[in-house]
Formats: C-alpha cells, structure tokens, sequence
C-alpha cells in the first residue's frame, strides 16, 4: 500500500489518503526524527536528546523503546513500504525518501535549479514549495527541532526567492507583488527581496514607488545596522533611475498574459484532527446534490446549532475537501452575529467586502446597499463559486448576501434555525447535534492518542461528561492534557470537577456542557502572565487582533506577546486564522471579558488606552501616506507601551488599513463606550482618506455621525465642524445632495463662530463640489472664488492649488478657456512647489483640456504628456485610462489617426485589466472609420 509522510506542518502518516493514528505528540516527534533522518541510523541517546531536550523524564530509554514499538505497530499496514528497523549503534526509518514531504522539497528544489530554462524552473519550484503545509514538526517543541526549523525556514526562503528570479525572467512580475509585500513584512533587511520588489514595480510602471522601496530600505538598513545595501541593489537602483532597456524582460512564449484580479481563495485553513460527523456530511452532500429539478435549483444549505457544537469546524472541512469544485474561487465572511464583544456585521459593510474580494473597482461600485447586492450577484453569475456566510444572526443579515446563479453554492452557519429563508428562497436545513460518546472519545483518543486514553477510563468518563459531547470543549481540554503528558487525566478530571463546583455553568444555550469548568481549568493551568494576556484580550473590539496591537494592550513587546499568543493557541484558546491575526471563538472571548473584569479598574482602562492610541496613531500614520498633503491630526503623544505601526509606503498603508478596517471600527465603539471621545473623534478622521480611496461610503457616514456626537459631548465647535464637513463629503459623493448642502452649511456656521478661517475655506470649497454636481456652475464659481481667497489669506498651498484647479476647471466648462488656462497654470505651479503629484497630474489634465478646446492641440497634447507620466509614475492606472483618453482625442483633432488608435488601444488594455467603466466607450472610439 502506498504511504505518505508529512513533516512540514503537523506530524502524519496516510495510506491511500486516509490518515494513520501516530498517537500523542512526543510519539509523533520521533517519526518526525526518523523521517528527518531517512534510511540514516539515529542511535538511542540522540533520540532521547531530540526528544525531550533539557526536561529528560527518568527511564526515559524506557518510554522511548515503547513509542517505537507503537510506531512499528501503526505502520505495519505498510510494511512494504517502510519499516522502523534496529541497526548497531541506533534505529533507521526504512522508506522511500520521496514518500516524505521534506525530501520531495528539496528534490524538486535542486532539480528546478538545475533547470535550463526558466519556463521549466517555475513549475518544479511551484510543486517544491507546495510540499510546505506549515513549520517542520509544527507542535514538536525542543531545542534539536528548533534548530532543525529555522534552517528549513532559510531554506525555503531561499527556494522562494529562486522562484521569484525565475518568475521575473518570465515576465510574471504582476502576480508576484502581492506575495513579495506580504513576505517582505517578515524579512524587511533581505536585500534580494527588496530588489525583486524594486523590479516588480519598475516593470508594471510604477518607478517612483521602486526608487521610494529604495529609500526606506537604505535608510531602514542605515538606521538598524549601520551599513549601506549591497553593490547588487545598488546597481539597479542606478539602472531604475536611468531606465536601463536591459530591465525590460524579454518576451517568452510562456510567460503569462497580464494578470486580472486573482481567484479569490478566502477560507480559513481547514480544522485539525477533525473527528467524526460522518452522518452530517453525507446529509451535507445529499442536500447539495439534490436540487436538480428542484423549484429553486440553487445550492443553499444552512448549518445551524448552539455555540460550540462545530458548525463552522464541520463547514470548512467540507469545504476544504471539496475546493476543485470552486475554480472561480471560494468567500468567507464572518458575519459575527453572536459575538460578545460587537454587533453584527452590518450588511453594507459585508457585502463591501464581498465586492473587494471579487476585485470590483471601487470607483463603479454604487453607493446604495441594493446596488451593491445587484453588483454582487452579478459578478457571481455564471461562476462556480462558494460563498460562506460564517456566524449569521438572522434571515434579513443573510438574504442580501445569497447568489442569484444556480452554478453559486452558498453554505452558512447559525445558532438561529433561519426558518424565513427556507420560505424565501428554499434553503435545505442541516440542523447538528453534539457528538455521541464515541466520536467524543474518539477526537479526545485523536489528541492524546490510544494508549493514554485506555489507560484511565474513569478520568475519560468523567471529562467527556463535562464536555457534553461539544466538539469546543472536549478541544480544549485535549489541548490542556497533550500540553503536559506527565499530567495524570485523573488529576485533570479532579481540576475540572472542583471547578463545576466552584462555578455556575455557562449558558450556551441549550448545550449541557460545565464550559465554565473547563475554561477555568485550562485559565488556570496557563503561566500568570499568559492568563494575563487572555484576560486583556477579551477587552479587545473586532473580530479578530493583530500581533503589533495586541503588544500595545497588553503593554509588553511585541515578541513576548507573541509567545503569549502561542501559548494561548497550543491551549485551543485562541486560532490564527491568517498570518499574524488571531481570533477566539464566541465563548472563549465570552470567558475571557469575564476574568477581565477580574482585574482592577484601572488597569482595564489602561489597557484599553493604550490599545486605542496605538489604532489612534497608526491610523494616522496611514492617512498621512494616502493623504501626505491633507491637514495633520492634532492628537497627543501614545503612552508607554504602545509601539504604532510604521509604514514604508502608500500602499503599504492601504494594505494596513484594509486588514484593519473592522478592527478600527471596533475601537470607535469602544472608545465611545467607555468615555474616549477625544478617540472617536480622532479615529474619524484618520478612516477618511481610506474610506474615500476605496469608497466605503456607509463605514464613512456612520463614523463621521458617531464623531459629531463626541464632539458635541466634548462642546468643541471646530471638531463638530469638521464631522459635518466629512459628512458632506461623504453625502456629495454618494449623491445625496441636499444632505450634502445642509452639512457644508451646518460646517461653515461653525467654522465662523470658532474664527477658523481656514475651516471655512474648506467648507465653500465643498459647497462648490455641491453645486457642481447640481450643475449650478456659476454659484460653485462663485463658492470656489470664495475659498480660494481663504487659501490665500492663511498660506495653505494645497488648499490654493485645488480651488485653483477646479476654477480652471468650471471657467472650462462654462467655455472660458483664456480663464481656465491662467488658473490651471497657476495650480500646477502652485503644486509642483509643493510636491502634490496627484494634484499637479489633474491641473495638467485640466491645462489639456483648455487647450484642446482652444484649438491648441499640440500643447495639449504636452500636457497631456505631463499628466500621465505623473499617473505612471505613481501607479494610478484609472487616472491614467482617463488621460489617455484626452490625448488620443488631441491627437485625432490634429489630424494624427493613427497615434490616436495607438493611445486609445493602450488606454483600452488597461480598462480591460481594471474594469474601468470606460471600455465600451474606447471600443466604440476604435470601431468607428477614420
């Protein structure tokens, strides 16, 4: 029989796929020594080292000699294939070495570095890498495997970063920046990866950001090490700053077309050591399979059950099984519709996300939630696709996100039985129970392999009684017992009965299980300063935490938390779920605000504190980056302990803000529940630029209202004039007009009875963008007038060239093209003083248009020229079809067809990438005759 063994990541054993019982984990440690070791003798002492480490149990030979008896047993069903074999001086492990995921790694990694060519390298380094499902010997703790793990990591790392020399070769550089930041996030000194990131970017247009990657990388290396960066990058920041033609990858026939938004593949990673559910899965698959010829043939099935009974364990490990079933991609939301600490989620903002994850360009997403929806639904139509709606509250959370197409398959998760939805839309119900005495026994027997759980049937009997067959709690108390195996389940037992006594049970519902009990036991067998951790992380808003605002809570270094976190999810009391961001289940979380309050007041209120003035200051640094020209945020220096996020760029600021978007709102709620209002406020206004970069309208209404109302509690006038303002910016640009007018309005009063001139300035400025959208273009004139005069009264550059921009702009549009050129000169001086390049690009744009209106083609066609070289240079590629656009109707003015259909092709290939709006539009211009 065919075996396959797994070393990176947790510890298995398969035989024509299905899994092997290895046992406990110091068991599963000395397969994974063999494996390391294959066909190569390993004598008992160094065993016993790799094994145990410093904490070598007496008679440990002893307990040695019977784990490899068991291990010769457990394998014995292919003793064909491998054998644990006795040799002088030691034991080998007789198999195949490609049988073992290690050593197919670095197989296929040395053939692929063998490779001659390039388009045959890349899909052995991509089969190499895919042999990693996580660290080597991933619950194995001891110092031989410590050492033994960092050196796989570098090796990996270095595999990777020969698969990204290949891809380069190949032309792929649009698909590799996204894996390149992320990687780049936990290797911020290694100058080979900053220098594929340079190239990247170079190559998809993006110069200015390769030379500013540059500049924070020497200065970053300056700072930390005092040295400079290698001849080798050096070189090609030369290269990139002359334009080097020899960076221009060569064209291949096997490199990949331009890259469109990648299939989204958004589920968690699959549950470990799933147990039992045989029968729910086979009802899961009848449900699904049956709807052909139904009145309503889509694939909808709700999973619903108490907290705690493995609904979401149960969808994700069939979904895991059955992902080639989804080519275009599977969606996960968590609805969060039970979570202690938050309310739902509303609708607006989960089908936001649902449209960001299918790459919708958020300049065509509509600013109504039933717009949305019908965005939503249609760019699922036609595409096998899962959608999982995790943690539903009710009916009305649900509908709005379900897809219209047949080909959509939509699994979701509730407490509630959603009774409305099987009348609405003919959902199929699969209701779970929790898990019988012996699929109990058999995920405890999973955790803590055969021998330990025979060995104290009494012990068992009376943990799995406290765990009422809840799949949550027999997890945590598996965790608590294979963390010491030393620890007589007996005396686990007695821990977890006095605290049944000592504790009322936590209702879960209708689930009969003493989760109280069994939370405080394994509360309690944590170190204090762990519990601490958990204790403060039940205080902690959103759905889920990262590892840098979990240091500023808890007020410890980032490092030390870390190995809290760590400790808390060897414990099961806490996932990550993703890369560096850890969540607890409902329950948990639920305990852990409970310890909380245990804690003294004011130690609550600082950790709270801190935690909102490290959201409150990275939020900040941010903004400054999407917004570096936009008036600064008064804020007060953070309190020891916490440590903001720093930023090397724009868009690593927008990545950051996109992970922690929920986790911000949720800080808003926290401050405003708990007296921060000085926070709310100032949170507000840090989310602006990020949610006007990526329209999230509803997100900006409502934290602007909830920022007006601190101010009014707080009696400050500017800080109420400034959420009116953000509301009228926010209602201008959802069309909501009149609420757009009275909120500009209800700001310039304010702004007038502080004396803050330049807060007037801003609100004409948006009472102009008011009338212009209500095509009353003499008024927004005559606002615009008013507050460029403003701008020049208080010196405020960027204030000046914007009203400068947009007068040259109306004067265009009322036909007053003499006008329009003085004042969009004006403003792209004005903005090349000041270094405003998004700025500067639309004063050209704008310096274009009135002279192509002029008749004066060619010099709009140099400024034209000057705009997009600005939009390319910082990687605007809607601006950039907009520019094109104008420069292909100049050059068709002057009698030029040809450079025309050149630009309006170029223009044409980018909106086809990004889904512009202004396709067709390019299509009808290239069909029509010159």
């Amino acid at each position: 029989m065919p075996i396959e063994f797994r070393v990176l990541g947790d510890v298995g054993a398969y035989v024509d796929g299905a899994a092997l019982d290895l046992g406990h984990a110091q068991q599963r440690s000395v397969l994974a020594v063999l494996l390391a070791e294959a066909r190569r003798t390993v004598s008992a002492d160094q065993l016993v080292d790799r094994i145990w480490g410093e904490d070598t149990p007496q008679r440990a030979k002893g307990t040695l000699y019977s784990y490899l008896s068991r291990l010769r047993g457990v394998l014995a069903v292919a003793e064909d294939e491998c054998r644990i074999a006795r040799r002088p001086g030691g034991y080998a492990l007789l198999v195949d070495p490609d049988s073992v995921d290690l050593h197919r790694f670095r197989a296929l990694v040395e053939q692929a570095r063998a490779a001659d060519e390039a388009s045959v390298a890349a899909p052995l380094f991509d089969q190499a890498l895919g042999q990693w499902r996580g660290d080597f010997g991933a619950s194995c703790d001891t110092p031989w495997f410590g050492s033994v793990r960092e050196g796989l990591r570098q090796e990996r790392l270095a595999a990777l970063l020969d698969r990204y020399d290949t891809l380069l070769l190949l032309g792929r550089h649009g698909e590799l920046l996204a894996e390149l930041f992320t990687l780049v996030e936990e290797q911020p000194l290694n100058e080979r990866l900053t220098g594929h990131i340079m190239l990247a970017l170079y190559r998809g247009g993006r110069v200015a950001e390769a030379l500013t990657r540059y500049d924070a990388f020497r200065r970053r290396l300056a700072e930390e090490l005092g040295v400079d960066p290698g001849p080798q990058l050096r070189q090609l920041h030369q290269r990139i700053l002359t334009a080097d033609p020899a960076l221009t990858p060569r064209p291949t026939p096997s490199a990949a077309p331009p890259a469109r938004h990648p299939v989204p593949a958004h589920l968690p990673a699959p549950p470990p050591r799933f147990t039992g559910r045989t029968h729910e899965l086979d009802q899961l698959a009848r449900l699904l399979d049956g709807r052909a010829g139904a009145e309503d043939p889509r694939a909808i099935v709700a999973i619903t059950g108490p907290g705690g009974i493995g609904k979401t364990w149960l969808t994700l490990h069939w979904a895991h099984r059955h992902l080639r079933d989804f080519p275009d991609g599977q969606l996960y939301v968590n609805l969060r519709g039970f979570d202690p600490s938050a309310e739902p989620v509303p609708v607006a903002a989960a089908i936001r996300g649902l449209l960001d994850a299918l790459g919708a360009d958020p300049a065509a997403i509509p600013s109504d939630v039933e717009g949305q929806a019908g965005l939503y639904r249609s760019m699922v139509a036609g595409k096998r696709l899962l959608v999982l709606l995790d943690n539903a509250r009710d009916s009305d959370q649900v509908r709005p996100l379900l897809p219209g197409s047949p080909t959509c398959t939509a699994l979701i998760t509730s407490r509630h039985r959603l009774t409305g939805l099987a009348a609405t839309h003919g959902i199929r119900a699969l209701g779970l129970d929790v898990l019988s005495e012996t699929e109990a026994r058999t995920l405890l027997t999973r955790h803590l392999g055969d021998h330990r759980v025979a060995g104290e049937p009494a012990a068992v009997h009376t943990l799995l009684d406290h765990c009422g067959g809840l799949p949550l709690a027999v997890s945590i108390l598996s965790a608590r017992a294979a963390a010491h195996p030393d620890l007589p389940l007996s005396a686990l037992a007695e821990e977890v009965e006095e605290a049944a006594t000592r504790l009322d049970a936590l209702d879960t519902g209708d689930v009969a299980a003493d989760l109280r009990a069994v939370f405080s036991s394994s509360y309690r067998a944590l170190a204090a300063d762990a519990a601490k951790t958990l204790s403060l992380l039940g205080l902690a808003p959103g759905p889920d935490i990262g590892v840098p605002a979990a240091a500023s809570l808890t007020g410890l270094p980032a490092p030390r938390v870390r190995d809290h976190l760590r400790t808390l999810q060897a414990a099961h009391l806490l996932q990550q779920h993703t890369p560096h961001r850890h969540r607890m289940h409902d329950l948990v979380r639920l305990y852990a605000a409970e310890q909380a309050e245990t804690l003294p007041a004011d130690h609550r209120q600082s950790a709270r504190h801190r935690l909102l003035d490290f959201c409150l200051h990275s939020a900040c640094a941010a903004a400054e980056l999407l917004d570096p020209h936009g008036d600064r945020i008064p804020r007060p220096d953070p309190r020891p302990g916490v440590t903001p996020e720093a930023f090397a760029d724009e868009e690593d600021a927008l990545r950051w803000f996109t992970a922690e978007h929920p986790f911000l709102l949720g800080a808003m709620d926290l401050a405003r529940a708990f007296g921060f209002d000085s926070h709310v406020w100032m949170l507000a206004q840090a989310l602006e630029p990020f949610f006007d970069y990526r329209g999230h309208w509803h997100d900006w209404a409502d934290t602007q209202h909830t920022a007006l109302l601190a101010a009014q509690r707080l009696g400050e006038l500017t800080w109420q004039a400034d959420a009116h303002r953000g509301l009228g910016a926010v209602y201008t640009q959802v069309k909501r007009l009149d609420h757009g007018h009275t909120h500009y309005q209800h700001a310039l009063d304010l702004y007038g009875r502080a004396g803050e001139r330049l807060g007037q300035a801003h609100a004409y400025r948006g009472l102009s963008w008011v009338f212009v959208e209500q095509d009353r273009l003499r008024e927004a004139l005559v606002h615009n007038e008013r507050a460029l005069a403003l701008y020049r009264e208080a010196d405020h550059r960027t204030g000046q060239a914007k009203s400068l921009n947009n007068a040259g702009w109306l004067h265009a549009m009322l036909g007053e093209y003499e006008h329009s050129l003085d004042y969009c000169t004006e403003a792209v001086e004005l903005n090349q003083k000041s270094g405003n390049r998004h700025a500067e690009a639309g004063a050209w744009d704008s310096l274009g248009y009135a002279h192509h209106h002029l008749g004066s083609y060619a010099d709009a066609v140099n400024c034209y020229q000057r705009a997009l070289d600005l939009v390319r240079g910082f990687g605007d590629r809607c601006g950039e079809v907009e520019i094109l656009i104008h420069l292909g109707d100049s050059h068709g003015a002057r009698n030029a067809p040809d450079l025309a259909r050149s630009v309006w092709q170029q223009a044409l290939r980018i909106a086809d990438e990004i889904d512009h709006t202004a396709a067709d539009e390019l299509r009808k211009k290239l069909n029509e005759p010159d």
